[in-house]
């Protein structure tokens, strides 16, 4: 397989991570959006994007809308009360925005390494994904530390999986590893998912801690399958829907993948050819997805890092572009057809249909209203 060479992630180049390859519950609190009566909203036929958080400057402020700062803002996720979590990557913290657009570190010292404890005591290495569980935890892939990392609401972290070493072996808790674990979700019984940079595997840890490989395998590949039968190429970003089935961004093949809760793997959308193209499923295209983020009505949200834009792919299995030009970097607010964002790693979605992006190089967190 070629591989590709993106922009700078994690201290290391992407194309060394090739080499070794790289919702939720429809109810109170879950990972990519929070719930609320299905009938509050339909489906947009259009957006405005503005800037939420984020003066665009790297920092690490906190602060009100744009006066506070972020560097590499990554994962995202929303809780029942519509406060909004990011990893934000580079400053080693987990920051948390209400709805007033309020930025404050939840957790993280802001030095690398590693440390649990209370808010900014304890410590992460690179922390990319974030979910949110039906009780309020969040839990973070903290990629550098190979660690699965737990946050009660009330900012206590723990180690919940991960030994530390850069490995992929199953077990229980600390006796389980992993090899850069990138991005997590959660499903309506709590289990978490995994996807991993070191390997082409998706990993599984039930609520009591036990992880399995789910599917895929350590080498690379776009094979559809059942579990271990199937393979991706860095598979990335991800959500549940109400059925428990799983919805990824399968970066390196251009595709967005779907496995069920029984481990079947199939091509949700996406060609396998490197391309902007709108269409039904499989006729469309993609380049690099990253993210995934599911509404209340069944659509899908991706992050199309290398094109600048976001998708949405219906219950239908159309692919529509909703905002973004195609190519262009930039951080213009405005109508979704002439927004511009710059390599967007992150979605979420709340209760009322407002998509939220993590616009990773811009350091801001930029806003989807819907027009209806």
């Amino acid at each position: 397989m070629t591989r590709k060479t993106l922009p700078l992630v994690l201290g290391i180049t992407a194309t060394a991570i090739f080499f070794s390859c790289k919702q939720e519950k429809l109810d109170a609190l879950k990972l990519k959006y929070a719930t609320n009566d299905a009938s509050a909203y339909s489906a947009a036929s259009s957006y405005t994007v503005s800037t939420f958080a984020g003066s665009g400057a790297v920092g690490a402020v906190d602060g009100i809308g744009t006066a506070a700062s972020f560097n590499q803002p990554i994962g995202i996720a929303i809780d029942g009360s519509g406060n909004i979590y990011i990893a934000d990557l580079t400053n080693n913290k987990i920051r948390k925005i209400t709805q007033d657009g309020v930025v404050t570190t939840f957790a993280g010292s802001g030095q690398p390494g590693w440390q649990d404890g209370t808010g900014t005591t304890a410590v992460f290495h690179n922390p990319t994904g974030v979910a949110i569980d039906a009780t309020g935890n969040l839990y973070v892939a903290d990629t550098r530390n190979n660690m699965i990392r737990k946050i009660t609401p009330v900012g206590v972290v723990t180690t919940f999986a991960g030994s530390g070493a850069a490995a992929s072996v199953d077990g229980t808790g600390r006796a389980a590893s992993f090899n850069s674990p990138i991005w997590v979700t959660v499903d309506g019984n709590d289990n978490i998912y995994v996807t991993e940079m070191g390997t082409c595997k998706l990993r599984k840890i039930t609520s009591q801690g036990v992880v399995t490989t789910f599917a895929g395998r350590d080498t690379s590949g776009s094979s559809d399958g059942i579990g271990t039968a199937a393979s991706f190429a860095r598979p990335e970003g991800m959500c549940t829907d109400t059925n428990g089935n799983i919805y990824l961004a399968d970066c390196i093949n251009e595709k967005i993948r779907k496995i069920t809760p029984a481990a079947l793997v199939t091509t949700l959308a996406g060609s396998g050819a490197i391309g902007s193209s709108d269409g039904a499923g499989t006729v469309a295209s993609f380049r690099d997805p990253m993210d995934a983020a599911i509404d209340r009505l069944g659509y899908i949200y991706v992050c199309d890092y290398v094109n600048n834009t976001i998708r949405r792919i219906s219950p239908s299995d159309s692919v529509t572009t909703i905002a973004g030009i195609v190519g262009k970097r930039g951080s213009a607010d405005g109508p979704g057809s002439s927004a511009t964002f710059f390599l967007p790693r992150g979605v979420a979605v709340d209760h009322n249909g407002n998509v939220y992006v993590a616009d990773t190089y811009n350091n801001k967190i930029r806003k989807l209203t819907p027009n209806n």
